[in-house]
């Protein structure tokens, strides 16, 4: 059985204050692939390692299948994991490095090379199965790392950071023989990264975490359209999501987001779950995707466009291919915006920008929890 079960699971450090993990329950389904993201010493790795059997569990259960796990040695976990360093050793071949585990568990040779070659097929190293590792790229000495977890066969593969000190079109190439792999062998993947767009293209499902605790759980698509609260918001997506403080007002069936020089028109049915959690008259945070703010009138009607307009300054514009970023200043707060790239913006113009109030995410002030 390939499926995961996290029950309160935490870890303190001696001499630590707070738990690097606090809590954690999670169950991952068979053939899952999961993504632990957040920041670095956010306790996805520190997790990783308490499944693998790196690091001892301060609280809570884990189990690999049915069974628990918590005192099982690292070997006897059914587990495979691919760390950030390669790990692999220098004096041996590629046949070599992918065979030693099986050597360990005294494999007969016939099999071991059945598995070592399928696996180099499968990776497409066929090749470099003679040569060692100092002879290859970067990117070739990952595949050797992943076909060493593969001919295994675990239960569940386990990734840290696999992909950080590849360039970044190695990165991209790499992500895409990963999810290749997965949707050929259909085994559990737990895959921790700082990157959000790994979490965004490879995950099944993603854990966003922060400080040791769970922020939130969803699929990548909920993850991005309806983040959980602010850090989310602002740590999944790129560029991060602008946030603005304001004041919810609704009159004569009217409802509006104040800032001292704006005031912004929302859509009734946007408003509703704010009257209705009681938040008028209260100030609030109003979250906008880059992609959702809008620079040309003919894109809204005159009365959208009216009352959700402002002026803002250019203070710089970077171009990346197929897409352009406005950094903005509006003499309240600097926002960035995705603009097309065939469009000519000089920096240092004021241009009006219109935001799509119908895809805004509005948040407590307070908690930083999303309302709607």
């Amino acid at each position: 059985m390939g499926n995961v079960t996290f029950q309160h699971v935490s870890k303190r450090y001696a001499g630590e204050k707070r738990k690097s993990v606090n809590d954690f329950s999670l169950k991952v389904e068979e053939g899952e692939f999961l993504v632990l993201v957040g920041p670095s010493g956010c306790g996805k790795s520190t997790l990783l390692r308490m499944l693998a059997g790196l690091e001892d569990i301060t609280e809570g259960e884990i189990y690999i299948g049915d069974k628990l796990v918590n005192y099982v040695s690292s070997k006897d976990r059914n587990i495979s994991m691919v760390f950030q360093n390669y790990a692999l050793y220098p004096h041996m071949s590629v046949y070599e490095n992918i065979a030693f585990g099986l050597r360990l568990r005294k494999m007969a040779k016939a099999d071991i090379h059945e598995r070592v070659t399928r696996a180099a097929k499968i990776l497409e190293i066929e090749s470099h199965l003679s040569k060692q590792p100092k002879q290859m790229s970067g990117g070739q000495r990952q595949r050797v790392a992943l076909g060493r977890a593969i001919v295994r066969e675990p239960a569940v593969f386990l990734f840290d950071e696999p992909l950080s000190n590849l360039d970044a079109k190695l990165r991209v190439q790499m992500r895409e023989e990963i999810g290749k792999l997965y949707r050929r062998l259909k085994t559990t993947m737990i895959y921790v990264t700082h990157d959000q767009i790994e979490a965004m293209t490879m995950g099944t499902r993603i854990v966003v975490m922060k400080e040791g605790l769970v922020q939130q759980v969803a699929t990548p698509e909920m993850i991005y359209t309806r983040p959980a609260n602010m850090f989310v918001a602002g740590f999944i997506g790129s560029p991060p999501m602008n946030f603005m403080h304001g004041k919810f007002v609704s009159m004569d069936g009217a409802s509006f987001f104040e800032t001292k020089r704006y005031s912004l028109l929302i859509p009734e049915e946007r408003a509703k779950p704010l009257i209705k959690a009681g938040y008028e008259g209260k100030v609030i945070v109003m979250g906008v995707r880059a992609e959702d703010a809008i620079y040309k009138k003919e894109e809204l009607s005159l009365e959208a466009f009216i009352s959700t307009q402002f002026e803002a300054v250019i203070e710089m514009r970077e171009l990346l291919g197929s897409d352009v970023y406005l950094y903005l200043y509006n003499k309240e707060q600097r926002l960035v915006i995705r603009v097309d790239p065939r469009a000519r913006f000089e920096e240092g113009k004021t241009i009006q920008v219109g935001l799509d109030m119908n895809r805004a995410h509005f948040f407590d002030k307070a908690t930083e929890e999303l309302i709607c």
